[in-house]
C-alpha cells in the first residue's frame, strides 16, 4: 500500500511535537516537516493542512506537508482560523464587565472573527440595559433562555464554522456548551486521556466536533488582552467598534483620535445619543493603552 496525500485536512490539537489531524473522516497522529521550523512557522489547532499518510497510518510516520493561508490566528492560546467568538456575559454574579466585553469584541473584529454576545442568567436580574447597549452596535446578540431555543440558535451559528467561547469565570460557558452538546463532556474526557492533556497543556487549544462545526477548548481566551500580544494599532481601533464606522468620515481632521478632538464625527453622534456612552468610554480606555506604542513594538 502506497503513501496517501490528503488535502484540506484540519489540525485538531498539537502536543509534544505531535499533531492530531482530522483527514478523510478519521484522526491521525502526524509530525510537521522540518521546513516549517526553518521558516519559523508553527502549525496550530485550526490550521487547514495537507498531510501525507504512511502506508501504515499507525506507524507514526505521517507528516504535515503544507499549511494553508490562515484567516487569522491568536497567540494565547495558539489557535488559527476562528470564525465566531461567543462572548458569554452574565446579567449578575458576576456583574457584566463592559470593558472586557468591548476589548474582546474589538479584538475579534480586528482579527476578522465575528463576535456574538450571549447574555446568561437573565432570570436572576434584568438584562434590558445590557441589551440596549449592544443592540446599537450591530453585533449579533443572544439572550439565553437556558433551553432548546438558545441551543438551536447557537448550533446554527457553529454549523460549518470554528467557534470559541469566552467570558469571565462563572458566567455560564460550561452550562452553554453542555446545553448545545451534552455528549461533549464524555468525549472530551476520553480524548483528553488519550492525548495526555494535563496541567502542562492548559494553554493548548483543541477542536471538538459540535453541530457540524467545531468548538475550540481554549482556556486562555478569557485572558485575551492587548498586553499579551493581541494589540490593535491606535489608527485601526475605531474601526473595531462597528457603530463608529459610519461616522469616521465625518471628522474634520484625518488624524482624529475620536476621544476629545474638535470636529469629531464620532463625538457628535455620541452627544446625539446614537453611540452608547459606555462603549465610547471603553474605546477611550483602550485607545489610551495603545496610543504611545511605537510601530516596532506592535
Amino acid at each position: 500500500m502506497a503513501n496517501k496525500t490528503i488535502e484540506n485536512a484540519r489540525i485538531l490539537k498539537g502536543i509534544g511535537g505531535f499533531y492530531y489531524v482530522e483527514a478523510a473522516g478519521a484522526v491521525y497522529e502526524c509530525r510537521a516537516r522540518g521546513i516549517f521550523r526553518r521558516e519559523g512557522l508553527t502549525p496550530l489547532a485550526g490550521d487547514r493542512v495537507t498531510v501525507t499518510l504512511d502506508a501504515d497510518p499507525q506507524s507514526g510516520n505521517n507528516t504535515i506537508d503544507r499549511i494553508e493561508p490562515r484567516r487569522n490566528f491568536f497567540l494565547r492560546p495558539p489557535v488559527a482560523n476562528i470564525d465566531r467568538l461567543f462572548i458569554t456575559v452574565s446579567a449578575v454574579q458576576p456583574r457584566p464587565n463592559y470593558l472586557l466585553i468591548d476589548r474582546l469584541t474589538a479584538i475579534a473584529v480586528y482579527k476578522h472573527v465575528e463576535p456574538v454576545i450571549i447574555i446568561t442568567k437573565g432570570d436572576l436580574a434584568p438584562v434590558d440595559d445590557l441589551v440596549q447597549i449592544y443592540r446599537s452596535t450591530g453585533l449579533q446578540m443572544i439572550v439565553s433562555d437556558g433551553g432548546e431555543e438558545t441551543a438551536e440558535a447557537i448550533r446554527s451559528l457553529i454549523a460549518g464554522k470554528i467557534a470559541a467561547f469566552t467570558g469571565n469565570s462563572g458566567v455560564g460557558k460550561s452550562t452553554l456548551i453542555n446545553l448545545i452538546a451534552p455528549e461533549l463532556n464524555l468525549d472530551t474526557a476520553q480524548i483528553s486521556r488519550k492525548l495526555g492533556r494535563g496541567r502542562h497543556t492548559t494553554r493548548t487549544a483543541e477542536l471538538f466536533r459540535v453541530a457540524d462545526g467545531y468548538v475550540v477548548d481554549t482556556p486562555g481566551f478569557s485572558s485575551l488582552d492587548f498586553s499579551s500580544g493581541e494589540r490593535i494599532p491606535k489608527e485601526e481601533l475605531a474601526a473595531c467598534f462597528p457603530e463608529f464606522v459610519p461616522f469616521l468620515t465625518e471628522c474634520r481632521f484625518t488624524s482624529c483620535s475620536h476621544t476629545t478632538d474638535r470636529g469629531c464625527g464620532v463625538l457628535r453622534h455620541l452627544e446625539a445619543g446614537e453611540i452608547d456612552p459606555s462603549r465610547h468610554q471603553s474605546y477611550v480606555q483602550l485607545y489610551q493603552e495603545v496610543k504611545d506604542i511605537k510601530q516596532w513594538q506592535k
